[in-house]
């Protein structure tokens, strides 16, 4: 009886899972606003590249710290999307 719920319960997880949002697929002001909604979230950025992208510093760990990320969109080849978290140890000049 308890193998019946095992394929019921990989079936629902199966279905949880949802593919991240292109940015190609988003106006400027759509990614910008997600990112701003979510705090942090993961978006695909091209063919088989992605990034997690912030809306500010309380969203990386202490150790890190925030940079600027521009990102292409739907109709802006350059929107400046969010942040994206960087290592303090891998950060020139400090």
């Amino acid at each position: 009886m308890k193998f019946a719920v095992v394929p019921v319960l990989m079936i629902i997880g199966t279905l949880a899972v949802q593919a991240r949002p292109a940015t190609s697929d988003l106006t400027c002001a759509a990614a910008t606003a997600l990112v701003n909604r979510e705090g942090g979230i993961v978006l695909t950025t091209g063919a088989g590249t992605y990034d997690r992208y912030v809306s500010d510093r309380k969203f990386c760990l202490a150790n890190e710290y925030t940079r600027l990320s521009w990102v292409k969109t739907r109709d802006n080849g350059q929107c400046a999307i969010g942040y994206t978290c960087g290592s303090r140890e891998n950060q020139s000049g400090r």
